[in-house]
């Protein structure tokens, strides 16, 4: 990265300012449906901020809004303390963005593609810095067409960080990724974000939003139906834990309407034919649950916990999975 205090003073503090995105009354509309429903949301300085949600929610809509690639029906958006329609030459030079699929020309060399994007830019560090910084030294000659797909995931990001942004757009980066590449990406948003940036990261993945977020947005049908950091929003369910198993088999089931009387249970639903208790107290509901099934007569074939985690606030507010179409 290159040295902060070579940009301009005013640019610098503003860059420290308390809020770096603050959306207001943010309306989105298509022909058959309310992508973004009238939201308020702050992004601080300096934190990686997540929005999660199940497909169709409305957080790429939201997204390309803050990005300046689609226009909003009503609503404000302050991005940096400028705004689209008045800034728009200075946010694109302060900004990076990595889309959900980022479609780069294969014919071109690493070296050659990060080398277009640093065009672009006023400002940023030099060409083979970035690829380092990515881990593709080793192919900066390589045709694009060539790459595996976590190495174009990486060469992406590379193009998003090229021109020194003070602000990255993340739109679910890691997706079809395997678990080495997943761990490779978030390490660089671990030091994007060490060097006091500020990062917009929409996930489907849980554990990539507990780990790199301070602080998420859960959205469901255009609107914010939950706002705080994934402990806080964990603990607003009031459950600790999670407890699933199978019972018995198809003609003799365990009756769950017990169940949601044992002490400490404070929901009981079935998925994929397992039965998922969410509980306060692990050590008190699982020889609760044994007795239970030992009393109505049906032998336990499986039993697995977990504590809970944001998809289980998802699940508790929406009834569905964040994977869910």
């Amino acid at each position: 990265m290159i040295d902060r205090d070579s940009r301009d003073t005013g640019r610098v503090a503003e860059s420290v300012s308390p809020v770096a995105l603050r959306l207001r009354n943010l309306r989105k509309a298509y022909k058959d449906v309310v992508a973004v429903d009238a939201i308020d949301l702050e992004v601080r300085a300096g934190e990686c901020f997540g929005l999660l949600g199940p497909n169709g929610a409305g957080k790429t809509t939201t997204m390309e809004i803050c990005e300046g690639l689609t226009a909003a029906d009503s609503g404000d958006v302050a991005l940096l303390g400028m705004h689209w329609n008045s800034d728009a030459a200075e946010l694109r030079q302060r900004l990076g963005i990595q889309l959900q699929e980022t479609q780069l020309a294969e014919k071109l060399t690493v070296l050659e593609t990060v080398a277009l994007f640093r065009s672009f830019f006023r400002h940023g560090p030099e060409t083979s810095e970035v690829i380092a910084q990515v881990q593709l030294g080793e192919k900066r000659n390589s045709r694009v067409g060539g790459l595996s797909g976590g190495q174009k995931q990486r060469l992406a990001l590379a193009c998003a960080l090229v021109g020194d942004p003070d602000f990255l757009f993340l739109d679910e980066p890691t997706t079809g990724l395997d678990p080495q590449a997943r761990r490779q990406l978030w390490d660089l948003i671990e030091q994007f974000k060490a060097a006091g940036r500020t990062i917009l990261l929409t996930t489907h993945y849980m554990d990539e939003a507990e780990r790199l977020c301070d602080r998420v947005a859960i959205m469901d049908h255009g609107r914010i139906i939950a706002l705080g950091t994934p402990r806080e929003l964990i603990a607003s369910i009031g459950v600790e834990h999670v407890v699933e198993f199978s019972a018995g088999h198809a003609a003799q089931q365990p009756d769950v309407s017990a169940m949601r009387q044992m002490e400490g249970v404070r929901d009981v639903r079935t998925e994929n034919g397992n039965i998922l208790l969410h509980v306060t107290q692990l050590h008190q509901a699982v020889p609760s649950l044994l007795r239970e099934l030992n009393r109505q007569g049906v032998p336990l074939t499986e039993l697995r916990t977990h504590s809970a985690t944001l998809e289980d606030v998802f699940v508790t507010l929406t009834g569905r999975h964040l994977r869910d179409e």
